[in-house]
């Protein structure tokens, strides 16, 4: 149920559209190549079973977690454009 000027079906086409752009970054921070055999970060050994089961890992489970923190602070959401936060 579009509004306005839009066009039938715009939210569903915003909303894939935002799907479609978070799956798009997450697949570009996957790592790629040959693992590491120490963190690039603090030299600290990385186990045998993490690069197995992460191909191309560059990370040991410590600075990764320390990573995912930080980037999870930001949301990529703009706030200030939302109307929810208007009406807060």
């Amino acid at each position: 149920m579009a509004g306005g000027w839009a066009k039938d079906g715009a939210e569903q086409e915003q909303m894939e559209s935002t799907l479609n752009d978070a799956v798009q970054r997450a697949r570009s921070q996957l790592p790629r190549g040959e693992s590491l055999d120490v963190c690039e970060q603090c030299g600290d050994p990385i186990p045998d079973a993490r690069r197995k089961a992460i191909p191309g890992v560059r990370l040991c489970v410590a600075c990764q977690s320390e990573l995912d923190k930080q980037q999870s602070a930001f949301s990529g959401y703009n706030r200030r454009g939302s109307k929810d936060s208007q009406l807060r």
